[in-house]
């Protein structure tokens, strides 16, 4: 047992050491540099959603929709409606496994649903 003891408080202090840092620039916000600051593109329905809604649904939610889907979503007007709602992104972020998880092919990305949630609240933007 005792000459575990050793090892172990070696590696207890190696990750101790490791875990932490030297750079106080890590603890301060960035200086600013006078360089421009480059805007963020607003998220819009057609850059960034509709990409999204015409690959992962309008295999069902097409105009008629087909194998059971309750509504279409083939324009910005029906998926605003439905993100509105909350019927949207409901659907999509369901738990994989759930039967009612949209798509049915499985839970898109987390970066996928991110960029819905940030439309959704930066006002659905169309254009």
């Amino acid at each position: 047992m005792k000459k575990f003891i050793k090892p172990i408080f070696a590696l207890t202090l190696l990750l101790f050491i490791s875990c932490s840092s030297d750079a106080e620039s890590d603890l301060f916000e960035p200086e600013e540099t006078g360089e421009e600051v480059v805007e963020e593109t607003p998220i819009t329905y057609n850059d960034d959603i509709r990409p999204i809604i015409n690959n992962n649904c309008l295999a069902c939610h097409s105009d008629p929709p087909t194998n059971g889907a309750p509504f279409g979503l083939v324009n910005y007007d029906q998926v605003r409606l439905r993100a509105e709602n909350g019927q949207l992104l409901n659907a999509m972020s369901r738990q994989a496994g759930d039967p009612r998880i949209m798509p049915p092919s499985g839970r898109l990305s987390q970066a996928t649903l991110d960029l819905i949630e940030a439309w959704i609240q930066d006002g659905l933007l169309e254009e």
